[in-house]
């Protein structure tokens, strides 16, 4: 039987599953791993450059195993002990309200993030770090081990354990606190969505459960209206019915239940977001990480690497920051102007389509123009994904920021802008300015004088919203996932078969745990060259590699709030993603890539601000949606002022009957404007029958063209709506972000008793080391750090037996001088 160490004890395991490497750090683990390609000639700048680099490490103490594989060599790195116990005493110093009773070995996540710092930190004589040698090729790649065996693989990273819930405890011991936070707020956002989700079915299968007896879509599928051509030249009248099966989709997506299910999407948002700070700061607190500061943490990795280091100072430069602030505004407008050329695109595309000698599409151009626009957008999203990193990452650079914190945040909000605006900005075109621009017969909007501007079906411009919004999200959804997966998976099925080979070569080194003394043996050569490799060709990571998943998250979590009255689905589509993105980035990580750095931290960082920005244009977009992009105010008015039902007459009639027909105008070929914008060969309907007269979408006279007074009431309600239906719900979330509160009490409570039983320790630590005779060397075994080396055969702190003591206080702590004589 082969032992397996764990931090409880031993277990035992069959050899053929046993890993080569113990799953917790043992004195023959490695912290780190650097790799450079093998050079014949010593004379070459890049050996030397290597030889340099590598005794630099050795004179920060570090412990240098070197491996050589044909054109490969490997730098194994271990570091001493003395350093991970600087680093707890200061940490223990500095971070005094997040003590921890907890004693024993610092966890291999700690210090692999300890080298980390300490190999980013070292710099050759020419003032070149790890990271400037890695661009120049003098190092292949840098990177921590995997554990050969992890639970996680059995009870997280496989597709069985989809509806199970995640072993965020073990996450964190692996990957660190940023990690498991990842995937806590993941977890915790998926969870949620299942409300948001039955809820927004509910909202649907209302809708499609009364459609079929809706008056709107009898009144559409039974008209005999004539509508206006939809673009110049080839375009001829048509007949309202031939859209029957558009009204029927839009009022799907355009009813009272969508404006419920906004208003409550607005109030989830918050719920969400608070619950979520709950949540998080529970695990925090378990993790006693609550208090933590990120700019200790520095300070104190700075000081473990080098003790007489100079803090960086914070700087400002207004200059720079006004730079940048211009050059962001400029890459932001050009993004607006490439949602201008997607709806110059549409309107060409409709043009062509409609002029086309394919039936179908010619008489769906405008349905067709909108899916195609939409898949050029996702391109697009795709292409400007890659500029705006680098440009983001470049704006970073001239702000020379203070820390990689703070550059991290910088970038976030920079590339999650960037990428706002380039996912959105088409969205806000077809929500709140499509149809509302064109003009009207007699008196187009034309783009170069040219191209007519898009008009709306006359059940309304929602359905171009989601047919926009089901496409891009869809499509980024299942292409984002299949390349996010199927790309490191099919890199690492490459490189495999070599690193198989060394493995059934090196079997019979499997190493036994000594049950006596619990040591390790040292691995052989091929054990550690086998692992090395393993972990070697397994897809690379960065520092924004965490960051790359954050982002696809936040921006699926903007899709599903901010236009979800015209999507109810969304949530539903969410969910589903949610629970394989979980585990399709679980397997990712513990199988496809190498290991991530494990990174201290006790929040989500910026991107919390960016979900609370998020909360708050999600109220505005939703009730601009509903009040003006929905025919929700034009229906709710002609009901009450216009309809059957008007001024409170009872009438058996449905109170919308007429409504089509009352929300559209009438042109006559009579009007010399009118003639001259359409040919006669335009006003020839599909049976052949020549018209004189049209009917389009607006709330126009039919003589002067001027708009009605039903229109300026209509505006009057839409707006007087959106500032009502804004205010509720902001009120709302506001007395929700009150009545519960962000952080839980048993938490605050548990953070009170971890400060006492500091003060505690610290007090009995104090009454150990400040007897009559503590300053003598004989007490201690090293003079260097008292503190740290008291010696237990001459000084015996413990509490006193009596829990009153002499002076009938509580714990007083009692000195054992016999063991020095005065006993």
């Amino acid at each position: 039987m082969i032992g397996v160490v764990k931090e409880n004890g031993y277990h035992f395991d069959s050899p053929e599953t046993s890993p080569l490497l113990p799953s917790v750090h043992t004195p023959v683990s490695y912290d780190y791993v650097l790799v450079a390609k093998t050079v014949d000639d010593p004379e070459k700048d890049t050996f030397k450059m290597q030889e340099a680099f590598i005794e630099k490490l050795k004179m920060k103490n570090l412990k240098i195993t070197k491996i050589i594989d044909d054109t490969v060599v490997f730098y194994g790195i271990q570091a001493p002990n003395e350093v991970f116990e600087k680093y707890r005493y200061l940490l223990k110093v500095s971070d005094a309200c997040n003590w921890s009773e907890q004693q024993g070995s610092v966890p291999l996540s700690t210090r692999i993030r300890i080298v980390h710092f300490i190999l980013s930190h070292v710099f050759l004589n020419t003032g070149e770090n790890l990271f400037e040698l890695l661009k120049k090729k003098v190092f292949e790649a840098k990177f921590c081990l995997h554990e050969v065996k992890t639970e996680l693989r059995k009870s997280w990273a496989r597709w069985t354990a989809c509806l199970r819930g995640q072993p965020i405890n073990d996450v964190r011991n692996y990957f660190g606190e940023k990690v498991a936070l990842y995937y806590l707020w993941l977890g915790w956002y998926t969870l949620l969505l299942v409300p948001a989700a039955l809820l927004g079915v509910v909202v649907f299968l209302y809708a499609l459960a009364f459609y079929n007896t809706s008056p709107l879509i009898k009144e559409v599928c039974e008209s005999n209206t004539i509508m206006c051509p939809l673009c110049d030249k080839r375009c001829k009248v048509w007949l309202l019915s031939d859209t029957c099966l558009y009204a029927k989709v839009s009022i799907l997506f355009d009813n009272e239940g969508t404006v419920m299910f906004a208003m409550f999407m607005a109030v989830w948002t918050t719920l969400f977001l608070e619950f979520w700070k709950r949540h998080r700061a529970s695990y925090t607190c378990e993790w006693k990480v609550f208090d933590w500061c990120e700019e200790e943490e520095e300070l104190i990795l700075e000081i473990v690497n080098n003790a007489e280091c100079a803090p960086k100072e914070h700087k400002h430069s207004y200059l720079r920051s006004t730079l940048v602030l211009i050059l962001v505004t400029l890459i932001l407008l050009l993004i607006i102007g490439l949602a201008h050329a997607l709806v110059v695109f549409r309107v060409v595309a409709t043009v062509m389509l409609a002029e086309g000698s394919w039936e179908f599409l010619s008489d769906h151009s405008n349905t067709a123009a909108v899916i195609l626009g939409a898949v050029l957008h996702y391109f697009t999203i795709t292409i400007m994904t890659r500029v705006n990193r680098i440009v983001s990452l470049k704006l970073c650079d001239i702000e020379e920021n203070q820390s990689f914190a703070a550059s991290e945040r910088s970038f976030t909000v920079k590339m999650f802008t960037f990428q706002f605006f380039t996912l959105f900005s088409s969205l806000f075109y077809v929500a709140f300015f499509l149809g509302r621009i064109n003009g009207h017969p007699g008196g187009y909007v034309r783009i170069a004088g040219k191209w007519r501007l898009e008009e709306c079906h006359p059940s309304g411009c929602l359905t171009d919203l989601f047919i926009q919004m089901a496409i891009i999200m869809v499509l980024k959804q299942t292409i984002s996932n299949v390349f996010e997966f199927g790309g490191p998976w099919f890199n690492r099925w490459l490189k495999r078969r070599r690193t198989k080979k060394l493995q059934r070569k090196c079997a019979h080194c499997y190493k036994k745990a000594d049950q006596q003394t619990n040591r390790w043996e040292e691995l052989c050569e091929i054990c550690k060259l086998s692992d090395w490799l393993r972990n070697y060709r397994l897809n690379d990571v960065n520092s924004f590699s965490l960051f790359n998943e954050f982002l696809e998250m936040v921006l699926q979590f903007s899709f599903t709030t901010i236009f979800v009255a015209a999507f109810p689905l969304a949530p539903l589509l969410a969910l589903i993603n949610n629970i394989i993105e979980i585990r399709l980035d679980a397997i990712k990580m513990v199988s496809l890539e190498r290991r991530m750095v494990p990174k201290k931290t006790n929040d989500i960082g910026v991107w919390t601000d960016v979900l609370e920005a998020i909360g708050v244009l999600a109220v505005i977009a939703n009730g601009l949606v509903i009040g003006i992009s929905s025919d929700f105010i034009p229906r709710l008015v002609y009901r009450y002022n216009y309809g059957p039902c008007a001024n409170g007459t009872v009438t058996d009639m449905d109170c919308m009957t007429g409504y089509i027909n009352n929300s559209l105008s009438t042109v006559y070929m009579n009007d010399q404007r009118i003639y001259n914008e359409f040919s006669p060969d335009q006003m020839v309907t599909p049976s052949g029958q020549n018209v004189s007269y049209c009917s389009y979408k607006d709330y126009r006279s039919n003589e002067d063209y001027s708009l009605t007074p039903q229109f300026w009431l209509i505006l009057a309600v839409r707006f007087a709506f959106v500032i009502l239906f804004e205010h509720v719900v902001v009120i709302c979330k506001f007395i929700i972000a009150w009545f519960v509160p962000s952080v839980p009490l048993d938490v605050k409570n548990q953070r009170l008793f971890d400060k006492l039983n500091r003060l505690k320790e610290e007090l009995r630590i104090k009454e150990c080391t400040c007897g009559p005779y503590s300053s003598s060397e004989t007490l201690f075994q090293d003079d260097k750090d008292p503190m740290l080396t008291l010696n237990p055969d001459y000084l015996d702190c413990r509490p006193d037996p009596d829990p009153a003591g002499d002076m009938g206080l509580p714990g007083i702590v009692s000195l054992d001088l016999k063991h020095i004589g005065l006993g």
